[in-house]
């Protein structure tokens, strides 16, 4: 099989998603039973769990020292090594620790893998790629909520076995990368220093709401099936199992749709409908409905390949990674302060939580109609200003 970058791309996801998806599937679980957690310490939690991806901006200075190539691999390795050291460490702190070095090298790593894809993949096969890789990514996350779901249910697995056997199946496969592929070259030396250009504010702004919003789904959106509706953490890992057999259906399609009719029809489509699936969370009093709100929300946010391949559009090619550690700054920048505050908020009404996703999700919807038909250097945002009448 020929090697090429993408596949390297491939592996690596697969990874990293293996190791998240069990340690994202026993979290609540793990934190509600082992560490007795209440919505204040999951908030903290996952207000520091976001601080790394906050702190993507300083990955331009990590690439005067390493390429983004060898930088990829450590940080997937790092991300096994916190998953496994998880179920060693069960109390308020240990947890927060263990969280804090998987994110590291989660949110590095994903930083890196957007540039080196806008580097290495194609604009017009770009959106099809980006599709199979969250496909592929979906398979490795079936096979970690399988293992869950089988391990707990079947055969008396418990969260430290668990939780070992992912981060050691990381570490495992950042190695075979490491040795499997040959190093690639860039096409374009990539600037080594942190910038912010002005005709990228519209990206910048989808960057930021994107951010926001996501993080009432990913903190809140599970924390209510167990809370509200005592899923079991089989429960939950077949949830997400579900979840992902219908996004390795649906997101190569979601992919090439984007290709197909572009990044503002596609995004318009997730926006107005995250701002239903936002408003129906805040009222929902059956456990079923909220299953498929939860399956829906999921499928609507792989839709955000869009903003990606929007600023590929428009880019410098030489801005792919330094842009690539700011915007994942500004992702972040609401995601540390959210989880606490909403976690807060939470204790008094969640469903004010969720209403306020229907509020992001608007905002986000307005910022989404600026996006050109088809933006390029020189067009990265659509004008409403009115033609002058003809004379």
């Amino acid at each position: 099989m020929t090697r090429r970058p993408e596949h390297l791309l491939i592996l690596l996801g697969v990874a990293a998603t293996l190791g998240f998806s069990v340690w994202q599937a026993l979290l609540n679980n793990y934190a509600i039973e082992v560490a007795a957690f209440t919505g204040r310490e999951i908030g903290i939690l996952q207000s520091l769990r976001e601080v790394p991806g906050f702190l993507a901006f300083t990955t331009v200075f990590v690439l005067l020292i390493i390429r983004e190539q060898a930088f990829a691999l450590v940080a997937v390795a790092l991300l096994g090594l916190g998953v496994a050291l998880t179920g060693f460490l069960p109390t308020e702190y240990g947890l927060y620790f263990t969280t804090v070095l998987m994110s590291t090298g989660f949110h590095y790593f994903y930083t890196v893998q957007q540039s080196l894809t806008l580097q290495w993949i194609e604009k017009e096969r770009a959106p099809e790629v980006m599709g199979r890789l969250s496909a592929a990514s979906s398979v490795a996350a079936l096979l970690a909520f399988g293992t869950v779901w089988l391990g707990m249910s079947r055969f008396g697995f418990d969260y430290r076995l668990l939780y070992l056997l992912a981060g050691t199946a990381v570490v495992v496969l950042a190695l075979f990368a490491a040795i499997a592929f040959p190093r690639f070259p860039q096409a374009v030396p990539q600037r080594k220093h942190l910038l912010m250009r002005r005709r990228y504010w519209l990206f910048y702004a989808l960057t930021f709401m994107s951010g926001a919003r996501r993080q009432i789904f990913i903190v809140f959106a599970g924390f209510l099936m167990v809370e509200k509706f005592g899923f079991s953490a089989a429960n939950i890992a077949l949830l997400f199992l579900i979840n992902h057999v219908i996004n390795t259906w649906a997101a190569p399609r979601i992919g090439r749709l984007i290709g197909r009719f572009g990044e503002r029809p596609m995004l318009t489509l997730e926006y107005s409908g995250l701002i239903l699936i936002f408003t129906a969370y805040a009222f929902v009093e059956n456990a079923s409905v909220a299953v498929l709100l939860y399956l829906l929300d999921h499928v609507l946010f792989a839709m955000a390949i869009a903003i990606r391949t929007y600023f590929q559009k428009i880019a410098d090619p030489a801005d792919m990674a330094a842009t690539a550690g700011v915007s994942f700054t500004i992702n972040h920048v609401a995601a540390v302060i959210i989880p606490v505050l909403f976690g807060l908020l939470w204790l008094h009404s969640p469903a004010a939580v969720f209403l306020s996703g229907t509020a992001m999700a608007a905002v986000s919807l307005t910022l989404s109609r600026r996006v050109p038909s088809s933006p390029c250097e020189g067009n990265e945002v659509r004008s409403f200003q009115p033609k002058a009448p003809a004379h």
